[in-house]
């Protein structure tokens, strides 16, 4: 009996896993862009006028991380960077015309719909969600591993285009 209840939380897990893997390569083949990327063009689209700091605080990742990602999204032509006028140490991110496009044709992040659906849910069912999946993360020896709220895979700051994705499928 124990062996079926492990299997049905691996199953589980691997689920959690393979959704968020496919929605990753779902992102990068119709925009382009990866989930952190797109969240972070979100963040300045949300926001108006935002410095990198804030854009960090806000999306609970690194300013060397929110860095790199606009380095990568600048390349792109899709934000560009503005010194404040009131005050000419902060730095403002903002979307270009094309970045404003791309979101508008980008589909909804997984952990939109999560929230969306997490955020109806009980008081009690949320709670229950996440001791369980703490749990699960200290029985994987993960407690400690720094996770930004976001879903996806792999390092948040890299770069994928989609043929590299579309090789890697051709992989496995």
């Amino acid at each position: 009996m124990t062996a079926n209840r492990i299997e049905e939380v691996l199953i589980a897990l691997r689920r959690v896993i393979r959704a968020t893997d496919l929605h990753s390569k779902q992102l990068v083949k119709t925009t382009g862009l990866t989930a952190p990327q797109i969240l972070l063009l979100q963040t300045i689209r949300d926001k108006g006028e935002i410095t990198i700091g804030e854009i960090a605080n806000k999306m609970s990742l690194s300013q060397a991380t929110v860095t790199t990602i606009i380095d990568r999204l600048e390349k792109r032509k899709l934000v560009y960077r503005q010194r404040s006028e009131q005050d000419k140490r902060k730095v403002h991110a903002k979307l270009t015309d094309t970045a404003t496009e791309v979101l508008k044709s980008a589909p909804i992040p997984l952990q939109d719909r999560f929230s969306h659906q997490f955020s109806d849910l009980q008081e009690w069912e949320k709670t229950m969600i996440i001791s369980a999946l703490q749990r699960v993360a200290q029985m994987m020896d993960a407690q400690n591993i720094d996770a930004s709220p976001m879903l996806d895979v792999g390092i948040l700051d890299r770069q994928e285009t989609s043929t590299e994705i579309t090789n890697k499928e051709d992989e496995t």
